[in-house]
């Protein structure tokens, strides 16, 4: 797993509880959620940077959707190439980085979680040979970007590797109502955006980013459009990989759009830093999922897009030492200066209440409520807070900001 603000965030503190004195009878209310859907889909594109393809002439289909829903500025692949990618949003870990593994993986991944919950799943592959093909490639159908190909669970059991079906049973099941709660989409390598839409090879960048726009209008914009999806559908289209040369945070910066009716404002920008295991773990907290493969579990699920963040604190004292950040909330995105708000419970004195910003103490007391402000940068910036009692305990609570322009 790679070493990022959003990992050390989760992994501190999954839960904010609440910075210390005891504290009773305190005003609550819920953060802002990720809304329960009855049916994601996520549509995996390739090897193409977020400059490539956000504001491009030849892509207006999916620009119109990043303009009219909500889309990640901020949002980079794992590795290069593929492979690694495919796996990082199904099991949250970067199994390989070789395109020619033939291997099985026997890693917990979202197939395992959704079978556990009794949720019904579909890898819709384009120009995939037969249903339930495990196989290698047959071109334009490229095994390395069918993750669910290498499970064991799928291998093992004709009942999963069933779900493995050619593309052209979307269409068809979008027309029956029955679409399964979770959709893996793979375009073939000549609609994805990796070869040319015709053999042989004679073609620009610009036709490749043109076909992939054209398929999305014409097998997803009936998705989009329907009443179904309508209801309670969620998509994401992201890429899976920048160009090779660009290797910020492993893959490359990336687009990935974000498409559903309750998208909290037209047009909304996420600016938290993300990866692909972010997108698996929204994908499967939007089902009810409360167990996520790999690192997806201490990664956040991105519910930045969804409904209005508001910040919570203690209702009573009990015996534990609780650290929170009451505001900013986690994954918020704000101008500066940021009004910093946390408290804690303690039965003990407090020897320190100290503030960190990206792992630089900038206030320090041995008072709580913690409430100041800071001046920030533009950018992403982990906010800490760390108490300290009389007793040598500590307890401490994090949250990843984003901080923009006025």
């Amino acid at each position: 797993m790679r070493f990022e603000g959003g990992d050390v965030r989760s992994l501190i503190c999954k839960t904010l509880l609440g910075v210390g004195v005891v504290i009773a009878g305190l005003a609550t209310s819920s953060f802002a959620q990720v809304p329960r859907f009855g049916h994601v889909f996520i549509v995996v594109e390739e090897n193409h940077g977020y400059s490539a393809v956000i504001g491009n002439p030849d892509m207006l289909y999916f620009n119109n959707l990043a303009n009219q829903y909500g889309r990640a500025t901020n949002y980079y692949a794992n590795a290069h190439p593929s492979i690694g990618n495919y796996f990082a949003l199904t099991t949250g870990e970067v199994i390989t980085t070789n395109d020619r593994f033939g291997g099985t993986v026997t890693d917990d991944n979202i197939v395992h979680e959704l079978v556990s919950a009794g949720k019904t799943w579909k890898c819709y592959a384009e120009s995939l040979p037969l249903v339930g093909y495990t196989g290698f490639d047959v071109y334009p159908y490229a095994k390395r970007h069918n993750p669910f190909a290498y499970f064991s669970e799928v291998r093992n059991d004709p009942a999963q590797s069933a779900n493995l079906v050619p593309f052209s049973q979307f269409a068809i099941d979008l027309a029956a109502g029955s679409l399964p709660e979770y959709s893996f989409i793979v375009p073939n390598l000549q609609n994805d955006g990796h070869d040319c839409p015709t053999r042989p090879p004679l073609c620009t960048d610009a036709d490749k980013l043109r076909n992939l726009d054209g398929w999305l209008q014409t097998n997803i914009d009936p998705l989009v459009q329907s009443s179904l999806f309508q209801a309670d559908g969620l998509l994401i289209i992201v890429f899976d990989e920048g160009e090779d040369a660009d290797v910020t945070n492993g893959g490359g910066h990336i687009a990935a759009v974000v498409v559903s009716p309750k998208i909290k404002q037209l047009g909304y920008r996420g600016r938290a830093l993300y990866q692909h295991q972010s997108v698996l773990k929204l994908m499967a907290s939007a089902l009810g999922l409360t167990h996520f493969p790999g690192s997806s579990a201490f990664v956040s699920d991105m519910r930045q897009f969804f409904g209005k963040a508001t910040w919570s604190c203690p209702v009573q004292a009990d015996n534990t030492f609780t650290v929170s950040i009451c505001s900013p909330s986690d994954g918020t995105t704000l101008s500066s200066p940021l009004p910093v708000f946390a408290m804690s419970i303690s039965n003990n004195p407090l020897v320190l209440v100290e503030l960190d910003i990206d792992g630089v103490a900038v206030s320090a007391s041995t008072a709580s409520p913690l409430s100041t402000q800071v001046n920030l940068p533009p950018g992403a910036h982990l906010l800490t807070v760390r108490a300290i009692d009389n007793t040598g305990n500590q307890a401490s609570s994090t949250v990843l900001v984003d901080v923009v322009p006025k």
